[in-house]
């Protein structure tokens, strides 16, 4: 379960639903931390909120939840670090260890419900208000997977199908999905800056306007150059490696682009390719993206290939007079094994996103 920084339009950021949960998020990305730790500054730090942290075994992730972790007991929070991908031995003993928590907790607050860690401890809690609180692109396809009860799949594996660990694995899925679903003895909520179109019913749904995250940081010194943002799209599959570094260099060359903002991850050795072919500068960030953006320095340009960036950008940097600018995914980028509705998803996060200048897509040669 996880954390995340969220905002209201008044400037301290929401408690999503009606208070704060005795074990807050249980997250493996940093960003989750911070829209926890934003949802909760609204109420007094002895409010029982737990920030539990299922660390990952990515030296980058790790990193950056390190960091976000301190910042959340520098705001009075407890945090708990769980060893929980460790060994063979650490789910059973991140899990035994957990279970009490869980089963006090009046509210839960989860960062990626598709996780399966998080599915499998959705099962042991008893919490009444249960929140999802995640800006990324994969809110959308889960709020639209619960909406017409749909098991839940990571947009990048829709249409393949379900390997020996998917099936194994398939009763804890369809429990959690279960619990996910409003009733009578549970409530649900979804805290996101990301569009929503299809809402479950009963599910309550708060958009985070990030004026947690502009109170926080900043205001930043804006330079007169342009940033780049990076994407994972190559790592998960979706997208053809050397097409990705075409479109960069293609998109460094026509807009002066000098820094290249790595995603977390991005592998050592695309990167280091990305240097050395288009002599941009590496910057591997520490925090969230938004934060670090907020702090500065940071390009009165910033562009984006469609990620969850194109929403969180604009409302961290609001009224700054930072463009953000995003390119499309060329179909014929896409790699033979991306999922077959892999275009469309990538068009929609686009489409959808407010406040962003909508670059033409630019050929890979």
């Amino acid at each position: 379960m996880s954390s995340t920084s969220s905002a209201s339009a008044s400037g301290a950021p929401p408690v999503p639903a009606s208070g704060l949960p005795s074990c807050g998020p249980l997250s493996s990305v940093p960003a989750q931390v911070r829209r926890t730790v934003a949802g909760a500054t609204a109420a007094p730090a002895d409010a029982g909120l737990t920030v539990v942290v299922l660390a990952p075994t990515d030296p980058m992730t790790r990193g950056q939840l390190r960091r976000m972790a301190d910042l959340a007991r520098d705001e009075g929070y407890r945090v708990r670090w769980e060893e929980a991908r460790g060994g063979p031995t650490a789910p059973f003993a991140t899990i035994g260890g957990l279970s009490g928590l869980l089963r006090r907790a009046d509210r839960v607050v989860m960062g990626d419900p598709f996780s399966r860690y998080v599915q499998l401890l959705l099962t042991i809690t008893r919490a009444r208000d249960l929140v999802v609180v995640d800006d990324g692109t994969a809110t959308m396809e889960f709020v639209a997977q619960l909406a017409r009860g749909e098991r839940l799949v990571r947009w990048h594996r829709k249409g393949g199908r379900p390997g020996p660990r998917d099936l194994l694995f398939a009763p804890v899925s369809s429990s959690a999905r279960r619990r996910l679903t409003p009733s009578a003895r549970r409530r649900v909520e979804v805290f996101s800056s990301m569009p929503v179109h299809e809402t479950p019913d009963g599910v309550t749904v708060t958009a985070n306007d990030f004026s947690w995250t502009r109170a926080r940081f900043g205001p930043p010194r804006i330079t007169k150059g342009a940033d780049m943002v990076g994407t994972s799209l190559v790592e998960t599959g979706v997208v053809d490696g050397d097409s990705y570094l075409e479109a960069v260099r293609t998109l460094a060359k026509a807009h002066g682009t000098t820094r290249y903002f790595a995603h977390r991850r991005e592998s050592t050795d695309k990167l280091h390719r990305l240097a050395k072919e288009t002599g941009l500068e590496i910057v591997r960030p520490d925090l969230p993206l938004e934060v670090i953006a907020r702090r500065g320095p940071i390009g009165r340009t910033i562009l984006s290939f469609p990620s969850t960036v194109v929403h969180t950008l604009p409302l961290a940097l609001a009224g700054t007079g930072v463009r953000v600018a995003v390119c499309d995914i060329d179909p014929a980028w896409l790699t033979e094994n991306a999922s077959p509705r892999a275009q469309g998803f990538l068009s929609g996060v686009t489409g959808t996103a407010r406040d962003v200048h909508r670059l033409t897509s630019v050929t890979a040669v």
